[in-house]
Formats: C-alpha cells, sequence, structure tokens
C-alpha cells in the first residue's frame, strides 16, 4: 500500500512540475512560420465529449486538415472518438490525457479547446505560450480576469484565437446585423436576448470515487480541490460555479453576443448591471439560476436585458433561443444561433432571412493560415467582450444588487465584494498568469 501511494504521489507531483514548465514557457514560437493553403493543417482537439465531437467532425471533415491528436482526461471517451476521424478517412490519432505533452508536440499547429469553462482561458494562454493557434469554446473565461489575459496572450505569442460564438460566421445572422447597423428598424434602443430551455433537476448524488480512467487532478485544474462527485462532472458542471456559468454562459453566450452585436457594443461593457432569479420548482446540488433576468446599461443609455427561462415556458414572437431588437421604426427576431430572422417595420412585415450553415471552423483554417487576426469573424477579444457581459450579470446576481462598472478599467465602481469575482484564486500550478 505505502509503494502505491508513493508511486501515486510521484506522479502527481511530476505532472505538477511540468504544468509550471508549461505556464513559465518563454515564447520561442513567438512568429512561428505559417502553412500555405495547400498544406496540412495539424490540429489537436481538447477536451472531446459533448461539444469537442462536433470540433472533431469540423476539423476532420475540412480540406488539408487533419486531426492528429484527442486529448481528454477521460481516457474512456477515446474509442468512439479515434472512431470518428478514421471514418472521415484519416489516419488514427495520437491520444493523450495530458494537455502538457501536446503542448510540446511539434507536429500540432493548432488547438481546439471544448473542455469545462474553468479551462477556457488557462488552456488558451499556454497553446499560444506554446505557438499554437486556438479555436476557444465560449465562453473564452470563466471569469472577466481571465478573458483579459486571453486577449493579451493572443497579441503578445502573435497567435490566431478565434472564439466560439458561431453566428458570428452564419451568413444569415450577419445579414440581419447588417440590416441593424444600417438602421432597418431605425435607432435601436434596445436589445433582449432569450435562452428558453428546460433544464430540469440533476437531482442529489453522494461523492464517490473518481472512476477508472479518469485524471481528476488534470480535470479541476484552476478549481479548488474537493471530492468527485458526478453532479460536478460530465456536463452538470455548467450549474457550479467553479467550473461553470450557469445558462447565461452556456447556452446564453451565443445570444448575449449577438446582443451586443446588434446595438454596436462589440468593444464595449456596460456601467451599470442587475440580475435576479433563482433555482425554481426543485431542489438539487446545482448552484446557479435556472431562471435568471439581467439588465445592462450602457454609458449612451442603451439597454441589453437578458431571459433565462429553464422551467416550463412559453415563447415570445417564435423566440425561444434567440434575440429581439427594438428601434424607432420597427423590430426584429432572430431566431436560435442561426436564424431566420425576420422584421416588423411600421407596422408591416419588412425583410426576413433564412437560416445558414455554420462556417466558423472554415473562417477559423482560413486565419491560421494568413496569420491574420483580422480575418476572424469572432475573434478573442470580441469574444471576451460577450463572455465579459454573462460574467458581469451573474456577479450582480451573486452579490443581489445593481452594481456600477468602469468599462475601461474592466473593475466595480468603490465595490470589493463585487470586485472579488472578477478572477478567482487559482490552484497551483494551474494559474492564469498576470502577466505575458
Amino acid at each position: 500500500m505505502t509503494k502505491k501511494m508513493n508511486r501515486r504521489k510521484f506522479i502527481q507531483q511530476s505532472a505538477a512540475l511540468g504544468v509550471l514548465a508549461v505556464a513559465g514557457r518563454s515564447p520561442i514560437a513567438l512568429g512561428a512560420p505559417r502553412r500555405g493553403a495547400n498544406e496540412e493543417l495539424r490540429v489537436a482537439c481538447l477536451g472531446i465529449r459533448g461539444q469537442g465531437g462536433g470540433h472533431i467532425h469540423s476539423h476532420a471533415h475540412a480540406k488539408n486538415v487533419r486531426v492528429v491528436t484527442l486529448c481528454d482526461i477521460d481516457e474512456r471517451l477515446f474509442g468512439q472518438r479515434i472512431k470518428m476521424v478514421t471514418d472521415a478517412g484519416a489516419p488514427a490519432p495520437k491520444t493523450e490525457w495530458d494537455f502538457r505533452r501536446v503542448l510540446d508536440d511539434k507536429d500540432v499547429d493548432c488547438v481546439s479547446i471544448a473542455t469545462p469553462n474553468h479551462w477556457h482561458a488557462l488552456a488558451t494562454i499556454w497553446a499560444c505560450q506554446a505557438g499554437k493557434d486556438v479555436y476557444v469554446e465560449k465562453p473564452c473565461s470563466h471569469n472577466i480576469f481571465e478573458g483579459r489575459k486571453a486577449v493579451e496572450a493572443a497579441a503578445r505569442y502573435k497567435r490566431i484565437v478565434q472564439h466560439g460564438t458561431q453566428a458570428r460566421s452564419i451568413r444569415c445572422v450577419r445579414e440581419a446585423i447588417r440590416l441593424l447597423h444600417e438602421g432597418i428598424i431605425g435607432d435601436i434602443y434596445m436589445a433582449r436576448a432569450c435562452c428558453f430551455k428546460r433544464r430540469d433537476s440533476i437531482g442529489i448524488k453522494p461523492d464517490s470515487p473518481v472512476p477508472a480512467g479518469v485524471h481528476y487532478n488534470n480535470w479541476l485544474g484552476p478549481a479548488p480541490e474537493r471530492a468527485f462527485n458526478e453532479n460536478r462532472f460530465h456536463y452538470e458542471w455548467h450549474w457550479h460555479w467553479d467550473y461553470g456559468n450557469g445558462d447565461i454562459g452556456n447556452q446564453g453566450v451565443h445570444q448575449m453576443d449577438i446582443a451586443m452585436w446588434g446595438l454596436g457594443k462589440d468593444h464595449e461593457l456596460p456601467v451599470k448591471v442587475s440580475s435576479m432569479g433563482g433555482r425554481y420548482t426543485y431542489e438539487d446540488q446545482g448552484q446557479t439560476p435556472n431562471t435568471q433576468i439581467a439588465t445592462c446599461q450602457y454609458a449612451d443609455g442603451k439597454m441589453l436585458v437578458f431571459e433565462v427561462r429553464g422551467r416550463q415556458t412559453n415563447d415570445e414572437w417564435g423566440v425561444g433561443v434567440g434575440n429581439l431588437f427594438y428601434g424607432s421604426k420597427g423590430y426584429m427576431a432572430i431566431r436560435g444561433t442561426g436564424g431566420p430572422f425576420e422584421t416588423v417595420i411600421d407596422g408591416q412585415p419588412g425583410p426576413k432571412g433564412e437560416g445558414g450553415a455554420n462556417e466558423a471552423f472554415t473562417n477559423f483554417h482560413a486565419a491560421v493560415r494568413s496569420g491574420k487576426a483580422s480575418d476572424l469573424n469572432a475573434p478573442i477579444e470580441v469574444g471576451h467582450y460577450s463572455a465579459a457581459h454573462c460574467h458581469l450579470a451573474n456577479i450582480a446576481y451573486r452579490v443581489g444588487r445593481t452594481l456600477s462598472f468602469d468599462p475601461q478599467a474592466e473593475r466595480f465602481v468603490s465595490d470589493p465584494e463585487a470586485d472579488a469575482l472578477l478572477t478567482r484564486d487559482y490552484r497551483a500550478p494551474f494559474v492564469v498568469p498576470q502577466t505575458m
């Protein structure tokens, strides 16, 4: 028993030292050469369950792109995901449970991140430091501090970083936003974002041993150390503050992004935010609200209103998940994340648009080849702002009052309690660095 425990301690200590080496990596790959249009892009997929399957499919079926590595802390997932790659006609990829080895692999050009939210920013930063370009799922951060650090890392190490707010790469939505900006409904004074998705109780489960094949210490990463529990693991992590951001930061970040985009607030945060709600109709181990209303007001007085309804509900003008925009001449609805959309102008039907294909990964591959961040439809800085809107709403919900915010400093006005939620206490060695 003693030998087993000593061996386990040695492995954990060695892994920790390795991660520290990654975190302190010098930018030796800064300005690394780009691959041409006819050269193969080699992608590692980090986090292969759930949304990670979509990443694997999108990369594996793209021209001159090959998934060379699958990385996940749950080794039980590898078999099915390897088959996804080989079914696309590619050789079987390598598998890793330790992200450090992926970063050290010279055969990897890009990292595609679909981990739980609490890993998004740190994985992005480490990948940039290692000279990899990044596609990172939404939200790009677990809190506002680390979102800003991800932006700084992309700039410091000259990497291409695409955010997973896919609507920006769907032509129908791009057309709708173009019409809004051209004044189709007049002066827009308010945007509403809706996330009406039924979320049932996750119940109550006891802590349990870590399943065989799961590397739980690496899964926890920056989060506090605590016992394994199925209700804090696969998917259910969304409803716990240590790892997720509730539905406003899950499905909702897509609609938040569209709302601020339509308002013309791509690079602006609100000056005032409030939020209230609760976890209604059941008691379980989840912490985040299943029902939430948030309001944001900008310096020019314009409003963004977000509503999460996780229980029984109607939709509104066909919008269950989607957006509504209100202007001096009329209003517009964008249904879902990718359309369709329709307008009413002065009480009469106006322009409409049908839904379209998601071209986010195609856009990412093209930008990686060009080396131009300006080619990205959803660059990391805009992703930071869309994620930060969700974080601001959750902070107001958690402290229970309306908050004044300084968008330039990205801090609250004379409110240490709220400021404390702009970041977190990181568990060494999984620490988001203060400077790049």
